[in-house]
């Protein structure tokens, strides 16, 4: 499972709901993997309830339980926070719900609900797993039925998504070679940059998670969605300084990608 997708998660906006109810919804401060499976399943035309089967048509019978997924936080972005209102200006009777099933009071029929953003936020993905199942999800997010978006469907990513598609190692490439965009330039005369990783397998042997996340989706299904912990892992790398991208990264990851896809 050395080989890989890279990807590269960038927009004005993001929003990856981790533990969201209803007037609260909010961002993790990474993609989760809830969230990608989602994006790659939308990508393949799959519903909700199709998104977690495997893939009888592929070999081995690949499923996304079978990806793994190691974050670079290029850019950990700004937090933002909107707000929204539900059920105000309605007649008593048509508007929101209390918990015992009647209707809130004319004076308290206005709810306000909070949405979380990440803005200006980089991400960059090493994406591993079975080679018929990640070249069938290069194939899909390249030529989407339904477009990728950055944990809601207001969150639009920028290009290039995809940096590479079958590339060896795609964990020490981003340690190694993938351009990096960053909050600002590192100093003159830098030689290496703090970066932040999230691992979803321990880093070395017996290391403790840094945390868990809800974010190992069991069912997709509207009515019973389910989610398990999963056990992430946290570090702190120094990466060359000559991956830094500047202010325009279009140049690098161009150059990148194009000397990327004439290697073996």
């Amino acid at each position: 499972m050395s080989r890989g997708l890279v990807l590269r998660l960038a927009g004005s906006l993001q929003s990856w709901g981790e533990t969201a109810a209803f007037p609260h919804r909010d961002t993790a401060a990474f993609p989760t993997r809830s969230a990608l499976i989602g994006m790659f399943a939308a990508a393949q035309g799959r519903t909700r309830e199709q998104a977690l089967h495997s893939y009888p048509n592929l070999p081995g019978t690949p499923s996304h339980h079978d990806l793994v997924f190691t974050l670079r936080i290029d850019r950990p972005g700004t937090p933002h926070r909107d707000f929204q209102t539900a059920g105000g200006g309605r007649p008593h009777g048509t508007g929101l719900r209390t918990a015992a099933g009647g209707y809130r009071s004319q004076d308290k029929s206005t709810l306000v609900t909070y949405r979380d953003y990440l803005a200006g936020a980089v991400f960059t993905v090493a994406v591993q797993g079975p080679a018929p199942l990640l070249q069938h999800i290069a194939d899909t997010l390249a030529e989407p039925r339904f477009s990728p978006y950055l944990g809601r469907r207001t969150c639009l990513p920028d290009e290039p998504l995809i940096i590479h598609t079958d590339i060896p190692d795609p964990v020490t490439q981003l340690r190694t070679a993938v351009p990096l965009s960053l909050p600002r330039p590192p100093d003159p005369d830098a030689t290496h940059i703090p970066v932040t990783f999230i691992h979803e397998h321990p880093p070395a042997p017996g290391d403790t998670p840094h945390r868990e996340s809800p974010s190992q989706p069991t069912d997709f299904t509207p009515h019973t969605r389910a989610h398990l912990l999963r056990p992430l892992w946290q570090t702190t790398e120094p990466l060359p300084a000559a991956l830094y991208t500047g202010p325009q990264p279009i140049k690098a990851l161009t150059d990148y990608i194009l000397k990327a896809t004439s290697c073996p």
